[in-house]
């Protein structure tokens, strides 16, 4: 009887063990949720910045073409040639 007794208090310490640890992964899991979603926040500011200052370069490099810099001539008229173009569409469809 006596060895039944230490069996089943062993079986509680462990299920009590048990109890424990998962307890504590679930705080570790809860922990590492909130942190993934402050790393995809942060991440999502750092594309948005990126995404801006492209623009900001596009428009830099657009400016300077336009204004004759060293790029080609070529690449100028062919800026034109396409801000004309997406003009043309929007009278196009203004006029409708």
């Amino acid at each position: 009887m006596g060895e039944l007794v230490e069996i089943v208090d062993s079986l509680e310490n462990k299920v009590s063990k048990l109890l424990h640890k998962m307890e504590l992964l679930h705080q570790m899991n809860t922990k590492l949720k909130e942190e993934l979603e402050l790393a995809k926040e942060e991440s999502k500011l750092k594309e948005d910045a990126l995404a801006e200052w492209e623009e900001k370069y596009n428009s830099l490099k657009m400016a300077n073409t336009m204004l004759g810099s060293n790029t080609s001539k070529t690449e100028a008229k062919l800026k034109i040639n396409t801000l004309i173009r997406e003009l043309d569409v929007c009278i196009a469809k203004l006029s409708d």
